[in-house]
């Protein structure tokens, strides 16, 4: 799965950016608030007004201070997939049950100096597992091959049945780093400059698939 991040796109023509990446899996959108992380992008009202011109599966990663209190909206508004951070979230494994009970997938993403182990059982009652492979808060970092031993970890568990996760990264994810995070177990790779900073973002998007598909252990 390929799941372009408007984060790299431009923000005056969201809707334009949106339609260029047709037979994309999820359309991938940080909302930042300038507390969680030292960066503002853009929020519910924007999410909202993005649906109506698209019907990509819309894959939200909220970046923020107290999702608790802000993450169910979006799952009301429609998005799919609505993921909060481990180290914000005050009691994550009510926030899956509400989230689920508005409508949308669960998602639940670490830092890449967070470990894995201590948030497993919380993981049982999340759909998706975001491993962040570069540190959140600004598109264009370097990839963190690091991360990747968390990405074989819960790819066990997930192939033994200790979790039924989707496994997803974000962060630095192009043509010479997605073939690593593949061969690790990723599901799904969220991918910004590779994508909205090509001139070709469809072609840049298949392409990134077709490696994904080659390397990939599923």
């Amino acid at each position: 799965m390929i799941a372009p991040s408007l984060l790299a796109a431009d923000f005056a023509r969201l809707a334009d950016e949106a339609n260029a990446v047709p037979g994309a899996d999820w359309l991938h959108v940080d909302v930042m608030d300038a507390h969680f992380v030292p960066n503002l992008t853009l929020g519910l009202p924007v999410v909202e007004s993005l649906m109506k011109y698209t019907d990509i599966p819309m894959d939200c990663h909220l970046m923020i201070d107290n999702p608790d209190r802000w993450a169910i909206g979006y799952a009301e508004a429609g998005s799919y997939n609505v993921t909060v951070h481990a180290e914000a979230a005050h009691d994550p494994v009510k926030l899956a049950k509400d989230l689920r009970a508005a409508g949308s997938k669960a998602g639940l993403s670490i830092k890449p100096k967070t470990p894995l182990e201590p948030w497993v059982e919380v993981l049982r009652h999340y759909d998706t597992l975001l491993v962040m492979s570069v540190e959140p808060g600004f598109g264009g970092q370097a990839f963190i091959p690091e991360v990747l031993d968390k990405v074989r970890t819960a790819r066990r568990l997930v192939d033994t049945g200790h979790l039924t996760v989707l496994i997803e990264i974000d962060g630095g994810i192009n043509d010479e780093t997605i073939e690593a995070a593949a061969e690790a177990g990723v599901d799904c790779f969220v991918a910004g400059s590779a994508v909205f900073g090509s001139d070709d973002p469809v072609r840049a998007m298949e392409s990134l698939r077709a490696q994904a598909r080659a390397c990939g252990r599923r």
